[in-house]
């Protein structure tokens, strides 16, 4: 018996209970739900574009290539004159230029690449999706940061708020509350620094195709497959009521 506790009873209770610490250890606030929508092409090449333009120049997608974006409406020739600065081939994949050790230095880290960020980020709070369009609409100016920059869903995150400009700078605004005999701080809202290029809702939807085109880069099949899915059911449905007619016909004599 102590044989079977300690060799099996532990590790799954070991296993369990570092579940429980990983989920603890995400920290940040509850996530917003992602507007996400992968059949909308529209989406799809602003989030591209947004990609190429904000996230590239420290993020690679190594495992994306340039000419797979056919996929999403856009011929070979628009992704050359849009959305190429890094490589000449339409068939390279998406990486970055920046120096990974000079990358470390300057954020503490080397930048993720961000091929299936959307499928790795999920947590018990929601999807990567959930987890991205929140983290991108939660930066902060924070003058404590070497970045100059901080993160609610991701605190004390290395990262700088590359789409400031957009957004503006912000601050957030906190209540002090009793909670469970102690005094708690607990976020409620936002105050605007400087404003942005666009508007929180322009904002908002311009992160949402962000998202969206990190979502379609997880698993660019993921809608080919769906819809193949969906008809491989319908053939084992109409087969399975002819099989069960056919079975009833070749018994009906024999009983």
């Amino acid at each position: 018996m102590k044989q079977f506790l300690k060799h099996w009873l532990l590790p799954v209770f070991l296993a369990c209970s570092s579940i429980g610490v990983a989920q603890a250890s995400e920290g940040g606030i509850p996530w917003d739900k992602a507007p996400v929508n992968t059949t909308d092409l529209g989406s799809l090449q602003n989030g591209a574009k947004l990609f190429v333009n904000y996230c590239l120049n420290c993020h690679s997608a190594a495992f994306m290539r340039y000419n797979r974006l056919r996929d999403i409406g856009l011929t070979e020739q628009q992704i050359k004159d849009n959305l190429m600065f890094t490589t000449e081939k339409v068939g390279d994949t998406m990486k970055a230029n920046i120096d990974p050790k000079m990358a470390k230095e300057w954020f503490g880290a080397v930048p993720p690449d961000l091929t299936v960020i959307a499928r790795s980020r999920a947590g018990h709070q929601g999807t990567g999706a959930d987890y991205l369009y929140t983290y991108m609409r939660t930066f902060y100016v924070d003058e404590s940061r070497p970045t100059g920059w901080n993160n609610l869903a991701f605190p004390n995150v290395g990262m700088p708020h590359v789409l400031w400009e957009l957004q503006g700078m912000r601050k957030p605004v906190f209540q002090k509350v009793e909670q469970h005999g102690h005094e708690a701080e607990v976020f409620k809202g936002w105050e605007q620094l400087t404003p942005g290029t666009l508007t929180p809702a322009q904002y908002d939807r311009e992160v949402a195709d962000l998202v969206n085109y990190l979502q379609w880069m997880g698993e660019p099949a993921q809608n080919q497959r769906v819809r193949l899915g969906v008809w491989v059911l319908l053939f084992l449905a109409v087969y399975t009521v002819i099989t069960w007619r056919l079975n009833a016909a070749y018994w009906k004599d024999v009983r």
